[in-house]
């Protein structure tokens, strides 16, 4: 029978510019920060291509990981001994924190949409398979590491452990709108986190906020709607990720047409045949991915190579807000006539965000609400007392643009075909600074 680990003899501690502190007092946690499969989180950014747009943004899942853990152990601070609040679950909901994001990739969303992977199937795989983490997991409980799974996976039974860590006000967001902030250097992603955290209250179906707090949620809720459109949508950003994705899909498309690499794919086999193993997911980094697009800025094929360049040395796509479908279609077969392959110079980008929505039953994606806690005892709905986020509850913001490359298209001979691109370009043809 596996033998709890219980407290260091000395706490740990990590200097961090967002909580000034994190504190470490379970050998259990510490443990699973020194795995492989955690501290592989450090050579992943937590915001992908943004540090191409906010250059202090290279912060990585691993201080990112750090962060929740330590709102998370701050939240139970505040539950102790709370009605609701069942103490058995302290280290469960404590690894679950730590391990949320662990089985990110590199650049983590455009590597997903490009392979066809979900980071949530790799997250269980680290968990449940043969590593590191369920080595030491197991030290808790042989059924341990499953019950860390399914908080992760919002399948645990008890609904005020998984809201911790996954709600509309949970810990992953508060850190993620902090720390965001604080590496691109905005002031949007602010709010007042020691507020939050003294207002919260353990309930059987998951946490509340006394009613004496709402003011500090609304700020919350508006940290999250500007962060979202002024940062991990911001369109710099969002060209950096077209220009990535491009670069993969084309690899992908050379290696499957049969073509001669320069350098041996080591890491990227398994990926291109779609036959990606546990073992091969977790050398993959950032770093050797960056290392594979410097070796192809060598490469024979011109798309590959300058494709990489734009990456590599920041000449991004300039965007034009959307068109119609018809425009779109008829600026494809210019580009296709001027030798640019709209394949991969041409793309409609999506960007989309539900700052706040009240529970729905029965929607595929159903989200808790965030509720009060009334001096009566009452419990109600956030956008019910709260005109700021009522005004904004349900509502979903959607934005479209297209990205091409305004270098290629001046350096077309065909002045005639040159002028009907750039007609159809020139409505809200914007420069990426």
């Amino acid at each position: 029978m596996a033998k709890e680990m219980g407290q260091l003899n000395e706490e740990k501690v990590f200097k961090d510019p967002v909580h000034r502190y994190i504190h470490v007092r379970d050998e259990l946690i510490w443990r699973l920060i020194g795995t492989r499969e955690f501290q592989r989180l450090r050579r992943i950014r937590q915001l992908g291509t943004t540090y191409l747009t906010f250059h202090g943004a290279e912060h990585s899942r691993f201080s990112h990981s750090l962060g929740v853990y330590e709102i998370t152990r701050r939240i139970i601070e505040v539950f102790h001994n709370r009605p609701h609040w069942n103490e058995e679950e302290r280290m469960l909901v404590l690894s679950a924190a730590l391990l949320h994001d662990i089985g990110h990739g590199p650049f983590s969303h455009s590597f997903e949409k490009v392979f066809g992977v979900d980071h949530e199937d790799y997250t269980r795989a680290i968990l449940l398979g043969d590593t590191e983490v369920n080595e030491i997991l197991r030290m808790q409980g042989s059924d341990f590491p499953k019950k860390v799974a399914e908080v992760i996976e919002k399948t645990y039974h008890d609904k005020l452990v998984v809201s911790m860590i996954s709600s509309q006000i949970d810990a992953d967001r508060m850190d993620y709108l902090l720390r965001d902030a604080y590496f691109t250097g905005v002031s949007y992603g602010n709010f007042d986190l020691e507020r939050i955290l003294r207002v919260m209250r353990p309930m059987e179906d998951g946490a509340v906020i006394k009613a004496s707090g709402m003011h500090a949620v609304e700020d919350y809720i508006m940290s999250r709607y500007q962060m979202y459109w002024q940062v991990y949508f911001h369109p710099v950003t969002r060209s950096a990720e077209v220009i990535l994705s491009k670069i993969l899909h084309r690899a992908k498309d050379l290696y499957r047409e049969g073509y001669a690499f320069k350098q041996d794919l080591t890491h990227f086999r398994s990926l291109f045949e779609g036959e990606i193993t546990l073992e091969d997911y977790i050398k993959l980094d950032e770093g050797v991915m960056q290392y594979y697009f410097q070796v192809w800025m060598e490469e024979e094929d011109g798309i590959l190579r300058d494709l990489c360049r734009r990456f590599l040395d920041r000449k991004l796509f300039k965007y034009s807000e959307m068109v119609a479908v018809s425009e779109v279609l008829k600026l494809s077969g210019y580009l296709e006539e001027a030798g640019i392959d709209p394949k991969y110079y041409l793309v409609v980008d999506s960007s989309s965000d539900l700052p706040y929505d009240f529970y729905r039953p029965g929607e595929k994606e159903e989200r808790l609400p965030i509720n009060l806690l009334k001096a009566n005892g009452e419990i109600r709905e956030l956008s019910r007392e709260s005109d700021v986020v009522e005004a904004i509850s349900g509502k979903r913001r959607t934005d479209h643009k297209l990205y091409y490359p305004a270098d290629l298209i001046e350096k077309i001979d065909n002045s005639e075909l040159k002028k009907k691109i750039k007609h159809i370009l020139k409505k809200d043809e914007t420069d990426l600074r």
